[in-house]
């Protein structure tokens, strides 16, 4: 199908001046071959080639993610990290967890508490001087390199140096700057302009150079990534965490006040693990286990799987996401953590090859461009790690010293009668599995297509206050009040308010595959392989 398709429409709906307002939306994208789904189109279309070229799932989702790292560096990169599903396509699912990890030497004592209430996402107290959240003392040990070449290690067929060609082609070329990618810079100025390589990096107008394709944009070449991205083309992964390049990152961190050691570096190392997994109507749910949104999204799951919601009105059906959502995060944020039972600002993408084999891939720096510290010998966005920590002691997810903390993200891939059947995932901090088990219900409980799916209003039961999509059904929010304060709002580009998903879902019986995405971020896109 022509990729023409994804691009965005426009509808109206009731609200708005005049009685109206106008509503994006993207049809799903549908092909007999492989697709990919990612919040921007030219990630996209990087992996859709490498699938046209003989490439697997995993080959076009390690390649997509390199390629994100340049193009949309707010959202994920080499210096974050994150987990991963792969389901081959007799329906075996692994996962894989390279998340952050705490420096060695992360003391408690370095984040003392001034009060008030702060955190970013998280209702946590502030932070002497936002340590936990800006600037190198707020950074975790990445685990994206070595997650990247570890999946495509084990589940690829592309060589290391091909899946970072056309990343290293976009960091030489430059990340393109349209109106979207200046919102995002002038969002986060103050936050980059508080050190001076983010500063010079992404803020001088003297950097960027004019853009061929589109004049109406100018294009931002990365010179000292595209150096770093080929020496660990030539050199291997390891050298984020062992060579030249662990060097390097060392000295721009330590200089700068960074904890962070070369054993830190060293011993990194991801992990694959079974995946968490529950029987959800006819489907086998996958997601990640242990510090991650998955056992949270599990446990809505089980709520909900008492319910028929098949025969549920659109209001009732929210009124039980908002219960079983709300239920899943008390127990989380009262018991989950390293010392426990155990939004925009992540990148998703989900991809299905020709095969039948998928990937559900999650890569974040947490906060909208991290730390907003970058290495400045390597154009390196570095993440803000500690700021998932909670900064009280004595709590399940107290910040400690080579730890992992409780994450949000939380891919998933269903299985269907053994095979493998959709892919999603989302961006969106605690949003993500909120958004999920939402599109989750529409698929399997409501019979929707994905396309449906992802145009149905949403809410957001992440915090005490439930949100409800304006465009929702006006029953919507009295459905949910009898039990929970309610604030009807807007799907805006910022704040996100409601997650940002991608998926792909495998055709049955001779059906093409179809892959859809959150219709308003600006860029997202579906490409089918040609």
């Amino acid at each position: 199908m022509d990729n023409a398709a994804s691009r965005e429409r426009q509808s109206s709906s009731s609200h708005g001046r005049s009685g109206q307002a106008w509503a994006v939306t993207k049809p799903q994208v549908e092909s007999s071959g492989g697709i990919v789904a990612a919040q921007n189109e030219e990630a996209a279309k990087v992996g859709a080639a490498i699938l046209e070229n003989g490439g697997n799932a995993m080959d076009a989702a390690v390649a997509t993610a390199l390629a994100l790292s340049v193009l949309e560096p707010w959202l994920s990169g080499l210096g974050g990290g994150g987990f991963l599903l792969h389901a081959g396509k007799s329906g075996a699912v692994e996962a894989l967890d390279f998340n952050l990890r705490a420096p060695e030497k992360a003391d408690i004592a370095d984040y003392p508490l001034v009060g008030g209430a702060g955190g970013d996402w998280f209702n946590w107290p502030f932070v002497q001087e936002n340590r936990n959240l800006i600037g190198p003392m707020s950074i975790c040990v990445p685990g994206a390199v070595a997650g990247l070449a570890e999946a495509l290690q084990r589940h690829g067929t592309l060589s290391w140096a091909a899946a970072l060609a056309p990343a290293i082609a976009l960091a030489e070329r430059g990340m393109r700057i349209d109106w979207f990618a200046e919102l995002a810079l002038a969002i986060d100025t103050p936050g980059l302009s508080s050190q001076k390589a983010a500063q010079s990096l992404f803020l001088d107008a003297s950097r960027r150079v004019a853009d061929p394709e589109d004049p109406s944009c100018r294009l931002l070449p990365m010179p000292a990534k595209a150096a770093m991205l080929r020496r660990l083309a030539e050199h291997g992964a390891r050298d984020f965490y062992e060579g030249q390049v662990a060097q390097t990152l060392l000295k721009n961190l330590n200089e700068s006040g960074s904890k962070m050691t070369a054993r830190d570096l060293s011993e990194y190392c991801p992990v694959w693990q079974d995946a968490a997994q529950i029987v959800y109507r006819d489907r086998l749910v996958h997601t990640i286990p242990g510090l991650s949104g998955g056992p949270s999204l599990l446990q809505a799951l089980a709520e909900l799987g008492e319910q028929d919601l098949a025969a549920a009105s659109s209001a009732e059906a929210a009124a039980a996401y908002a219960k079983a959502i709300r239920q899943a995060y008390e127990s989380r944020l009262r018991q989950m953590g390293h010392a426990g039972s155990g939004g925009d600002c992540t990148s998703h993408l989900s991809v299905i090859d020709g095969l039948g084999n998928m990937v559900s891939l999650t890569n974040t720096l947490l906060s909208r461009f991290g730390s907003k510290f970058v290495a400045p010998d390597l154009d390196l966005l570095l993440n803000n790690g500690m700021m998932w920590f909670d900064p009280r002691p004595d709590q399940p997810n107290s910040i400690r010293g080579g730890v992992k903390p409780l994450a949000n993200m939380s891919p998933v891939i269903t299985t269907r009668d053994g095979k493998p059947d959709l892919a999603i995932g989302a961006a969106g901090g605690r949003q993500i599995f909120p958004a999920i088990l939402q599109l989750l219900s529409c698929v399997i409980d409501r019979d929707m297509s994905l396309e449906e799916a992802v145009h149905t209003p949403r809410i957001d039961a992440s915090t005490p206050t439930i949100l409800v999509n304006r465009l929702a059904t006006t029953d919507t929010a009295t459905a949910i009040s009898r039990v929970y304060p309610v604030q009807i709002t807007e799907d805006s580009l910022h704040p996100v308010q409601f997650a940002i998903p991608s998926m792909v879902q495998a055709g049955r019986e001779g059906a093409p595959n179809v892959g859809a995405v959150h219709p308003n971020s600006p860029w997202a896109a579906a490409v089918a392989a040609k």
